[in-house]
């Protein structure tokens, strides 16, 4: 194919994405689970002549769409959603077009001028003060890594990438329990090891961290000769929604000079509800702060938006200037490759400027708020079902529950849920996933796709109903 046939393929694309998200609600939201079958249908060597685009796209109607999980899918109700509202789309169709790589300003002068201007908007729509500025990440996880080589730096006196960390002492970072795992893999990547993770005990309703006892790990550690190093706050954590008290944890950090990063990378999006923000006092005392329009916000994947009260020091950490990439002849520019890992960079911007025209602050909030008001409408059905648990309270459009019979164990209940929730996957009509807390097998009920109605919060309470009666009965 060529340019001459891409308008006549290019259409043929746009009808078949229009096709494909108006007739989602008609399919299972996941294939049935057979390994291999895709596989087994793709031909075992690549072709040595072009093949046609009619057979091409015939294999992928025929091959790929029947084994994919539907993301968009309305009842997607399972991980936190990679959403990809319509005028994103047509964004992304015309960020692909032109393919630009867009490491530096002089490469890229209107995307690295969108994207100041854009993650600008997204700071005043989630009420941050003025002084933060940002950058578009790929994803929170290596958001979190940035802020993670920055703690490191820091902490080292800007040493531990020339010297290495081999006598740099034992650096520690501290965070709750309910951490993702992203926490994890950058305090691998940087070299810092697990070991210097220190896990906080959560405490309360919201599962945040026990402040008290992150004092006193601090003062520990500098007593064993450690060195403290950053902090990393949870709002929203992916397992069950667990939110630190930011503004008590910060000012611990703080008072310790410890570089403190929050990981907001679901829950950060409901900031643009004022209403909300509350969950978040006193995060504006961050040094980094990570949310993901591509989860929350119906930007498609990959968008995640990392706010520096001061990004000198992620600079710093990362900026490497040989002179094939100077830009000569302009001052007061800012090349945003200098601020992330990669040094090549998509054109991430036009989507988020698209999506914020498109549909406007209030008509983002709109959708958060019945995602909370929807997924709240589901828990208060679950919670009056007969031998049903919620553990713990729910956190905005988040929950999790599970079957609890009396006179079951803990391994049985477990058994139990585990075919519940196999039993609900397989009937197609609703997709959930689950989590331990405290080490008790519950079930995940997340709201937050962005073709999601009302209807289809009351496909889930029936389906839920439907399914635990039979599950509970022995039927499944």
């Amino acid at each position: 194919m060529d340019w001459k046939d891409f308008s006549k393929w290019g259409s043929k694309a746009v009808d078949w994405a229009a096709s494909y998200n108006e007739g989602l609600r008609d399919r299972a939201v996941r294939p049935p689970l057979v390994p291999g079958k895709v596989r087994d249908a793709i031909a075992a060597h690549p072709p040595e002549q072009a093949e046609d685009m009619e057979t091409i796209f015939k294999d992928f109607e025929d091959i790929i769409v029947p084994g994919m999980t539907h993301w968009q899918h309305p009842r997607f109700f399972a991980y936190f959603p990679s959403n990809a509202a319509p005028v994103t789309v047509v964004a992304e169709y015309l960020v692909a077009s032109m393919a630009a790589q867009c490491m530096l300003w002089q490469t890229s002068p209107a995307a690295t001028e969108l994207e100041g201007k854009v993650v600008d908007w997204l700071r005043q729509g989630l009420g941050l003060p003025d002084g933060f500025s940002g950058v578009i990440q790929d994803t929170a996880s290596s958001a979190t890594l940035t802020a993670v080589l920055t703690m490191r730096e820091r902490a080292l006196n800007w040493q531990g990438n020339q010297k290495g960390l081999a006598d740099a002492g034992r650096l520690r970072i501290y965070a709750s329990e309910e951490v993702h795992t992203s926490i994890d893999r950058a305090i691998w990547v940087s070299g810092i090891g697990e070991d210097n993770l220190v896990r906080i005990p959560v405490q309360g309703p919201n599962r945040g961290m026990d402040v008290e006892a992150l004092e006193a790990a601090i003062e520990l550690d500098r007593a064993e000769g450690f060195i403290p190093a950053g902090l990393i706050g949870s709002l929203g954590g992916t397992s069950a929604g667990a939110t630190d008290d930011l503004e008590a944890a910060i000012a611990v950090g703080k008072a310790n000079g410890l570089y403190i990063h929050i990981d907001a990378a679901w829950a950060g999006s409901a900031l643009i509800c004022p209403e909300y923000r509350y969950l978040a006092a006193g995060i504006e005392g961050a040094d980094s702060i990570v949310f993901n329009p591509h989860k929350w916000l119906a930007v498609p994947f990959d968008c995640s938006v990392q706010f520096l009260a001061n990004p000198e020091s992620q600079v710093k950490t990362l900026a490497i200037k040989p002179e094939y990439l100077k830009t000569q002849g302009a001052d007061g520019i800012v090349n945003y490759s200098e601020w992330t890992i990669p040094l090549g960079r998509r054109f991430r911007a036009l989507k988020l400027w698209f999506l914020l025209r498109g549909y406007g602050m209030e008509g983002l909030r709109t959708m958060i708020r019945n995602h909370v008001a929807w997924a709240e409408k589901v828990h208060d059905a679950i919670g009056v079902m007969a031998n049903m648990e919620i553990v713990p309270p729910p956190m905005l459009s988040l929950f999790t529950f599970r079957l609890a019979p009396e006179g079951m164990d803990d391994e049985a209940l477990d058994a139990l849920n585990l075919r519940l929730i196999e039993a609900i996957n397989s009937d197609g009509r609703i997709y959930l996933t689950q989590t331990k807390i405290e080490g008790k097998f519950v079930i995940r009920f997340q709201a937050g796709n962005w073709t999601m109605e009302e209807q289809d919060a009351d496909t889930a309470i029936a389906v839920i109903a439907e399914i635990a009666a039979r599950v509970e009965e022995g039927a499944e």
